[in-house]
């Protein structure tokens, strides 16, 4: 094949050497000055830096980043090309990445990021509430008229062979005051089962928020059906306190967490239906990042209701203890969501 590409003359190529040359040495103290400084902060972590070395590494980052554009301009040796991309990632990773290590980011979560995030979604939180009493009570009307209704609300893979035809003795010794089966059955197997169905269902409710927040309302009054339908039951074997603490020891967190997963699908819903002056897109994004750490930490009480429900639930064998467990983890929640993470000018955003 005839190569019809010039030739490149000696004095040509002699020329981009130079120039590679006298570039390289104009430039190079300011680019060993940033290597030594990256390297003192990969070995010691930002601290190492002065505060005017803090200052200077991002002025000493950004003329490399032009000498980078530079040497890609004008087709400088493909060696210094790689050393300053190298060079450019490593100081971008230092002046822009984050401050802060994991147990500080974890910190940050427990601290402010997840109560803040929970107060952002109150109204709806105020009206997963209200959708979720509308199901208990209506359950509970139900089934109270005519315990046959039973099976209405509740299947057969909830109940587990609870029902009307359940006898008083059999609710209180089998489900209610049931003796403790062990470490292994109640800490390991149980928990796990019941964080899983309940994550599950949190997941639901957020998700189905995307479908304008109606599945979601649905699946909240079905789940206070439910409860109401079970309170119902046990009233009519004279059992309907013993129920509730039985329930309570961990619904506090349970239910809270259905609730706050279900506030979380709506919030999504009104930010798609009331965008405001911003597109639906952006709407969206902005109300994203409250939304998403609100479920994050639904997933974590889920995993500690199922903990409480598997395992302590049984160890506390009366009904006072129960209302007494319950009642201290509801002030607990309460006052960490309502006073955790607070500016001092009582400001959020």
């Amino acid at each position: 094949m005839i190569n019809y590409a010039p030739p490149v003359s000696t004095n040509a190529a002699k020329e981009i050497t130079l120039r590679s040359a006298e570039f390289r040495r104009a430039r190079e103290d300011s680019w060993k000055k940033l290597a030594d400084m990256l390297e003192r902060v990969e070995r010691s972590g930002i601290g190492a830096l002065s505060a005017s070395e803090s200052t200077e590494i991002a002025l000493l980052y950004r003329s490399a980043v032009s000498s980078l554009s530079v040497a890609r301009n004008i087709a400088l040796d493909r060696g210094l090309l790689l050393y300053l991309e190298n060079l450019t990632l490593r100081a971008y990773l230092v002046v822009y990445g984050p401050r802060t290590g994991a147990v500080s980011n974890i910190a940050e979560f427990f601290m402010r990021g997840w109560p803040r995030a929970v107060r952002s979604v109150r109204r709806p939180l105020l009206a997963a509430v209200t959708a979720f009493f509308v199901g208990v009570i209506a359950g509970y009307v139900m089934v109270s008229r005519d315990v046959n209704n039973f099976g209405l609300f509740v299947s057969e893979s909830v109940a587990q062979g609870r029902g009307p035809a359940s006898t008083r003795s059999e609710l209180m010794n089998e489900e209610l005051f049931a003796p403790w089966p062990g470490f292994v059955k109640t800490f390991v197997v149980f928990a796990n089962s019941l964080f899983r169905h309940n994550a599950r269902i949190g997941i639901l409710c957020f998700g189905l928020g995307f479908l304008l927040g109606v599945p979601t309302i649905f699946l909240i009054v079905s789940n206070g059906a439910v409860l109401g339908a079970f309170t119902a039951l046990h009233a009519e074997k004279e059992l309907a306190v013993d129920f509730i603490g039985w329930l309570s020891i961990h619904g506090v967190t349970e239910i809270l967490a259905v609730l706050l997963a279900g506030a979380a699908g709506l919030a999504v819903a009104h930010s798609i239906i009331f965008p405001g002056a911003m597109s639906r897109t952006d709407s969206l994004a902005s109300a994203g990042r409250h939304i998403a750490v609100t479920v994050v930490g639904c997933v974590l009480m889920f995993f500690i209701a199922g903990i409480i429900e598997g395992g302590f639930r049984q160890l506390i064998a009366h009904t006072p203890g129960r209302y007494a467990f319950a009642a201290a983890t509801a002030v607990l929640w309460t006052c960490y969501f309502v006073c955790a993470g607070r500016v001092k000018d009582g400001a959020e955003n």
